[in-house]
């Protein structure tokens, strides 16, 4: 039995407009529900190891790599990342998971 590794979008985000991050995040939900993106992590930074923290730390699982790049290239995503790009400083990685 075959498993295809999930896909992850892991971002880090220092917000510096408030009002940008709230608008993008009212509107990301529409591309992450059509595509089937389900958040793991959405919070503060935590404990920082080793590194420079940033205020959010985020990763969306979607069933696989190629439904996480669609997501990104969306009409749907596209119209949010509008807001993103004024949010602030974020770090944003698109990547396959490990299906072992």
């Amino acid at each position: 039995m075959s498993s295809t590794a999930k896909g992850y979008w892991v971002a880090r985000v220092d917000v510096s407009n408030p009002e940008a991050y709230q608008t993008y995040r009212s509107l990301n939900i529409i591309a992450f529900e059509k595509y089937g993106g389900r958040f793991i992590v959405r919070g503060p930074a935590g404990h920082v190891a080793k590194g420079q923290p940033r205020q959010h730390n985020v990763v969306v699982e979607f069933p696989d790599y190629e439904t996480a790049l669609a997501c990104y290239h969306s009409p749907e995503y596209q119209a949010a990342k509008v807001h993103l790009d004024k949010v602030g400083e974020v770090d944003l990685v698109i990547c396959p998971g490990y299906a072992g």
